[in-house]
């Protein structure tokens, strides 16, 4: 052991005034008497009185020369010589991402606890003048300390740190953490188990890059696909596949769940560091809405729980009802059967409109006696109506323009579109000019009273728009702009830590997500879409678009790790490979200072508290009991 400030033991000096204090300190006591004629331990005073007595065993005394031996040593700041990675300024990058989670220590702790042991290690071998940072790595890199001298938040840094579900950047998180010093001896530690994915490929970093490797098995069988799909008049079907990263061959069994009810439970073998594929065709009835499956009952050691769960949702459960009010138009039938996600159904013009509500009308040269409250698309309507006001037919198409950047018209081409005739429509604000010409709007659509509404001006047989490829690009244009429509476009393949963009109803004024644990995200519709970005629980989600409380549309989606590099739960032991630059998993030995000053002053002030309880108790003078009592005690 050596001492930093070894002139700081000079206080120890201090214990020489302290035992000089107690042999010439005066010994007597005031005490209660019943009679004089114990005046006689006056004589016994003069002679306590006198200086230079020898010392007593006194517990007081030796209490507070103990004091005064730990506050000194404190003071002289006593260390001892460690191996040390840290000098100068050290970026240690903890990397948090899913695979950390496995639990193949030998004691059961997953690899991220032993990550962070190992970090605080680090953080205990800070020298004079030393810093550190510490960068919790995973999807988005995070500085939970930049560089500092003091082990204070570096400690508490790690006391609130966990590990994610997702994936890690490391090009981010060794940019950042090269970018946030200009020291010529900086040094980077990475501790993780060696799955850095694109970090491979980066240029040189500055510095020196350290590896400290955790992890010590490969043990693990993941689900690695699950979907559904419709057939043709048969049953859907469910497909899934489950992959071995492991050595060693597993057996387990796969068990199904539909709309959270036990189904079915199929026994597989996997072959070591292979996959095997199912193919169901009877598990799934034909209107279901969400599938779950989990692995159980593994035949050996599986580390890594997160990917032995996977759902899926199925898609068919989101399809839109449109009702086509036309006296015959081909073209019309014939897109509407290509639009997935679309169940058309032909009116009767003679029998007018059904009771039955849908989500979308096509009124094709015909109207109604009142408009219905669902979306309206209208095409070449022969009256005016309360959304609109017909004018004279114009014969002027000539220099079709068609507005930019607008969902509606993504994609759309009328450079090759002829069109003999159309009719002037006047609307009374709410909508936009989608597609015009010289005589006037071609196609208009808006917002009107919380309903959509579109309004294409001339007759489909008047042109050869429906011969043209612009035909399916505007219908699908418009069938996903009109509401309700799937609320987002992918309800499967969402990975863990995955922004989400939803496209909610024009009227919705709230999106509601509640998460497979329950959380529920309130999102406020202040844009066409909204961002949601906490997807980092595995699960069903429940997505609801909701105006003023109520429910207006909702759709489940699925977000599932499938992800190899995670899964793939081998430690890299030796070195790691970042671009050209080889990095060893050990380090030139350097000595570092272990200070232990802080524990000498803990416990100085833990004595010092039982000294001074034990001062006061002394000091309390004995009360004289009151004649009644010696009375009562003499009885």
């Amino acid at each position: 052991m050596s001492f930093l400030d070894p002139l700081a033991l000079l206080g120890g000096l201090i214990a020489i005034p302290i035992i000089l204090l107690y042999m010439l300190r005066l010994r007597r006591r005031e005490v209660l008497v019943s009679s004089t004629f114990l005046w006689q331990q006056l004589l016994e005073d003069k002679e306590a009185n006198t200086p230079w007595q020898r010392l007593r065993r006194n517990l007081l005394l030796l209490l507070q020369l103990i004091i005064v031996a730990l506050l000194v040593l404190a003071l002289a700041r006593p260390f001892v010589t460690v191996p040390s990675f840290t000098g100068g300024q050290t970026a240690v990058l903890i990397d948090a991402s899913a695979s950390m989670n496995a639990t193949d220590s030998e004691d059961g702790r997953t690899r991220f606890e032993l990550a962070v042991e190992q970090a605080r290690e680090l953080v205990g071998t800070l020298g004079i003048g030393d810093q550190m940072m510490i960068i919790r790595v995973g999807a988005v890199p995070q500085v939970l300390v930049p560089f500092t001298e003091s082990i204070v938040p570096l400690h508490e840094a790690l006391d609130g740190i966990e590990a994610g579900n997702d994936g890690a950047d490391w090009v981010s998180a060794l940019t950042l953490a090269a970018g946030s010093s200009d020291s010529p001896d900086l040094r980077i530690i990475i501790i993780s188990d060696g799955g850095i994915g694109e970090a491979a490929s980066l240029p040189p970093i500055p510095g020196e890059l350290v590896y400290l490797p955790v992890g010590i098995s490969d043990n693990n069988l993941a689900i690695t696909a699950l979907a559904t799909r419709e057939l043709q008049d048969r049953p859907p079907q469910l497909f899934a596949q489950v992959t071995n990263y492991g050595g060693q061959d597993v057996e387990a069994d796969i068990v199904l769940r539909i709309d959270g009810q036990l189904s079915a439970a199929e026994p597989i073998q996997v072959a070591a560091h292979s996959s095997v594929s199912l193919t169901l065709d009877d598990v799934l009835p034909p209107d279901f809405t969400t599938v779950e499956a989990t692995l159980v009952n593994f035949s050996n050691a599986d580390y890594l729980a997160l990917d032995n769960s996977a759902s899926a949702v199925h898609e068919g459960q989101t399809s839109r009802t449109v009702l086509v009010m036309t006296e015959g138009n081909l073209f019309l039938e014939q897109v509407l059967r290509s639009m997935p996600g679309i169940q058309a159904f032909q009116g009767n013009i003679e029998a007018g409109l059904p009771t039955r509500a849908f989500d979308l009308y096509i009124f094709d040269r015909w109207l109604p006696p009142a408009l219905p409250e669902g979306d309206i698309f209208f095409i070449n309507p022969p009256a005016t109506t309360p959304l609109f006001t017909v004018g004279d037919v114009v014969g002027n198409t000539q220099n079709i323009i068609i507005k930019p950047n607008d969902p509606r018209t993504a994609f759309l081409d009328f450079s090759d579109v002829n069109i003999l005739q159309f009719q002037q429509v006047q609307d009374s604000g709410w909508a936009d000019v989608l597609i015009s010409a010289d005589g006037g709007p071609l196609l208009l659509a808006g917002v009107e009273d919380g309903r959509q509404v579109a309004v294409l001006t001339f007759a489909l047989h008047e042109s050869d728009l429906p011969l043209r490829v612009a035909w399916p690009v505007l219908m699908a244009n418009l069938l996903q702009w009109f509401t309700p429509s799937n609320l987002i476009e992918t309800p499967n393949g969402l990975a863990i830590g995955q922004a989400l963009a939803i496209q909610p109803p024009v009227e919705a004024d709230t999106i509601q997500i509640i998460a497979p644990d329950d959380t529920v995200y309130n999102l406020p519709v202040e844009r066409e879409t909204v961002i949601f970005d906490e997807t980092f629980t595995a699960g069903i989600y429940q997505l609801r678009a909701m105006r003023a409380g109520e429910v207006l549309v909702e759709q489940p989606f699925s977000v599932n790790l499938f992800d190899e590099g995670e899964s793939n739960i081998a430690p890299v032991m030796s070195e790691l490979q970042i671009g050209e630059a080889t990095v060893e998993s050990t380090v030139e030995e350097e000595q570092g200072e272990l200070e232990f000053w802080s524990y000498l002053a803990f416990f100085a002030l833990l004595i010092m508290l039982v000294e001074w309880y034990l001062h006061h108790r002394r000091l309390r003078l004995p009360v004289a009991p009151l004649p009644t009592e010696r009375k009562r005690a003499t009885t």
